[in-house]
C-alpha cells in the first residue's frame, strides 16, 4: 500500500526502513522522502514507526545504564 502518494512511498519502505534502524518521522523523511511534501502521510508514517524503537538496540550503550536503576 502507498502510504505517501507524493514521493511513491510504500508501507514495505517504511517497515524496512524501521527495521534498519529508523526510528523518527524527521529521519524517515531524510531517508524515503516520505511526508516532505504535503505532510498528509505524516501521521500515519510516524504510527508504522511507533513500534520500531522498542526493538531498535542503542548504539550507544552506555546510556541504557540510566535505565537499570
Amino acid at each position: 500500500m502507498y502510504v505517501c502518494i507524493c514521493n511513491g512511498v510504500t508501507e514495505a519502505q517504511i517497515r524496512e526502513a524501521a527495521a534498519n534502524g529508523c526510528a523518527t518521522v524527521a529521519e524517515l523523511t531524510m531517508r524515503t522522502g516520505c511526508g516532505s511534501n504535503c505532510g498528509s502521510c505524516l501521521d500515519i508514517a510516524a504510527g508504522m514507526l511507533a513500534p520500531a524503537p522498542s526493538r531498535r538496540e542503542s548504539l550507544l550503550p552506555v546510556l541504557d545504564l540510566s535505565r537499570a536503576a
